[in-house]
């Protein structure tokens, strides 16, 4: 039963790091946040990428900005994964 909920908190956490992704990856073609699947994404990720957002100012970068902190979001997330695992293992 342990490894079951081990397995499914795994790929929870998996599939919302997919999501980041393809967040990130949303944002470089300017009419995709405008679909049913782009708001949704941007409705599902916002409030984790927003808390970067607000700590992690975007670079300057010839006429726009580069914005860094879904990077360090995507990264933070994995810690978070790893961490959430490491944790249930020890109890289980």
């Amino acid at each position: 039963m342990s490894n079951q909920l081990m397995y499914y908190v795994a790929r929870i956490l998996e599939l919302y790091s997919y999501v980041l992704i393809a967040r990130v990856l949303m944002s470089w073609v300017p009419d995709v946040e405008r679909t049913s699947i782009g708001r949704f994404l941007v409705k599902f990720t916002e409030p984790y990428l927003g808390f970067f957002r607000r700590f992690i100012p975007p670079l300057p970068l010839g006429g726009g900005y580069l914005d860094l902190s879904p990077i360090v979001a995507i990264f933070a997330w994995h810690f978070v994964t790893v961490g959430v695992l490491n944790v249930l293992s020890w109890i289980l």
